[in-house]
């Protein structure tokens, strides 16, 4: 922080790097070796949705460059009771890599359209051990977490926590616990 910072009481906005989602795959592979979960071939965007003409063409420009290649998975378009809006992409388990290039693609076209303020984060589901948690990657702060429920408003920290040590070398892991979003409800988990 600079001085004038903290005389003013603000905080830096931490630089947002839309690339660290091309390093899930390599530590989808630590997560299956060393802790016993796979993904399940499911990843969303959390973002809140913007009124007017534009934005409804971004969304449907997302999803039809989504829709149209036969070659990227389903893609769906679902709202929670918090106001916003989740773009759920479906694909091949084994296909960590393509999963990641779409989500990256629309966060990317979020950005271009000018709708970055409204993006929260990205989300790739995993399952083992009977349960099925999310890898989030918060776009403000351009780091991960692990949100693990377990009922309703319910979650295991214990395991959220030994993923985020797991992952430390391999993913920029947020380590202020309080920014760890509680996404219940969440498409895919």
């Amino acid at each position: 922080m600079r001085w004038l910072d903290v005389v003013t009481g603000r905080r830096r906005q931490t630089a947002n790097n839309l690339d660290a989602l091309f390093l899930v795959p390599s530590a989808a592979v630590t997560l299956e070796t060393g802790a016993g979960y796979a993904p399940t071939g499911v990843g969303s965007v959390c973002f809140r949705s913007a009124a007017g003409a534009a934005f409804d063409r971004t969304r449907d420009e997302i999803t039809r460059l989504l829709d149209d290649d036969p070659d990227t998975p389903d893609v769906t378009v679902t709202g929670d009771e918090f106001g916003f809006t989740w773009l759920v992409v479906q694909g091949d388990p084994t296909d960590l890599s393509g999963l990641c290039t779409d989500l990256h693609a629309v966060n990317t076209l979020l950005e271009e359209q000018g709708f970055a303020s409204g993006l929260l984060c990205s989300m790739v589901s995993f399952t083992g051990h009977g349960r099925t948690f999310g890898l989030v990657y918060l776009y403000k702060q351009g780091t991960f977490y692990a949100f693990a429920p377990t009922g309703p408003h319910q979650r295991d920290n214990l395991t959220e926590i030994a993923v985020r040590d797991q992952l430390a070398a391999e993913l920029p892991m947020e380590r202020d616990m309080q920014r760890w979003l509680a996404l219940w409800n969440a498409p895919g988990l």
